[in-house]
């Protein structure tokens, strides 16, 4: 197995979208921070390390709807 670790500095210029299962979309100010609390970095930083074999983000922990929307609207 291997690990691709992607070190991401983004000037808080991200667009964040996302829809959950009953179709209903959520979307950050046109442009925003990466959101703390869901296991992606925060601020100004996006840090994944993802299994190279199945494709998966590592270590990352599930999170609710009312957590990722939060999220959204924090960053």
């Amino acid at each position: 197995m291997g690990i691709l670790t992607i070190s991401s500095k983004s000037s808080d210029l991200n667009t964040i979208e996302y829809k959950d299962k009953n179709g209903k979309v959520t979307k950050s100010k046109d442009y925003a921070y990466v959101p703390y609390n869901i296991g992606i970095g925060g601020g100004d930083y996006v840090e994944l390390d993802i299994d190279t074999e199945t494709g998966q983000i590592l270590n990352w922990k599930p999170v609710s709807d009312a957590q990722i929307i939060k999220a959204i609207k924090e960053a």
